[in-house]
C-alpha cells in the first residue's frame, strides 16, 4: 500500500507541474520565391533587341558579348559587298544588252551573244536578290541573339544543376556506353 501511494503521489506531482524545456513563441513562415530575383529585369531582352536594331552589334555591347560584333559586322558586310557586286554586275549586263538593241556594241562583253546577255542578267539578278534576303536574315539574327542572349544572361547558373557526358562500360558486352548525367545538388 505505501508503494501504491507513493506511485500515486509521484504521477499526482510530475502530471501538475509545467515542463519549461520550450518556450512558446510565434514562428513566422516566409515563403522566398527562388525563382523571382532582384537581378531580374523583364525588359532587359527587348532593350538588347531594341539597340541592335538601331545598329547591329550594338546590342551584343548591352549583354557584353563584345567577341560576337565582329562576327555580325563580318556576316553583314560579306553579304553587302556581295549585294553590290552582283548588282554592278547585273546593271552591266543589262547594260550591255540594252546597247547591243540599239546597235552599239560594248568592249567589255562583245564576245557575249544576246542569248548570252540575258542569261547573265537573270543569273546576277537571282544573285542580287539572295544576297539581299541573306542580308535580312543576318540582320534578323542579330537582332534574334541579342534578345535570346539577353534573357538567358539571367539565368542562375552555378554548379548546383550540371548535365555532363559520362562514359562507361556495359556489364554484358564490354563496350563503352555513353550518357548523360543529371546533377542537382542542394
Amino acid at each position: 500500500m505505501h508503494k501504491i501511494i507513493f506511485i500515486g503521489l509521484f504521477l499526482f506531482i510530475a502530471g501538475n507541474t509545467t515542463v519549461f524545456a520550450q518556450t512558446e513563441t510565434e514562428a513566422v513562415l516566409v515563403a522566398k520565391d527562388t525563382l523571382k530575383s532582384n537581378d531580374i529585369d523583364p525588359l532587359t531582352p527587348a532593350k538588347a533587341a531594341f539597340f541592335s536594331a538601331i545598329l547591329p552589334g550594338l546590342g551584343q555591347a548591352y549583354n557584353k558579348k563584345y567577341w560576337k560584333i565582329p562576327l555580325v559586322y563580318g556576316a553583314l558586310g560579306t553579304s553587302v559587298y556581295f549585294y553590290i557586286d552582283n548588282n554592278r554586275k547585273y546593271h552591266q549586263y543589262r547594260d550591255a544588252y540594252k546597247s547591243r538593241l540599239e546597235g552599239y556594241t560594248t568592249d567589255d562583253l562583245a564576245f557575249l551573244d544576246n542569248n548570252r546577255l540575258i542569261a547573265g542578267q537573270k543569273f546576277y539578278q537571282r544573285n542580287r536578290d539572295l544576297s539581299a534576303l541573306v542580308t535580312l536574315a543576318f540582320y534578323a539574327l542579330n537582332i534574334i541573339d541579342a534578345n535570346v542572349d539577353a534573357a538567358l544572361i539571367q539565368f542562375n547558373v552555378d554548379e548546383n544543376l550540371s548535365v555532363r557526358p559520362v562514359l562507361y562500360p556495359n556489364d554484358v558486352t564490354f563496350k563503352t556506353n555513353v550518357g548523360l548525367t543529371f546533377n542537382y545538388s542542394f
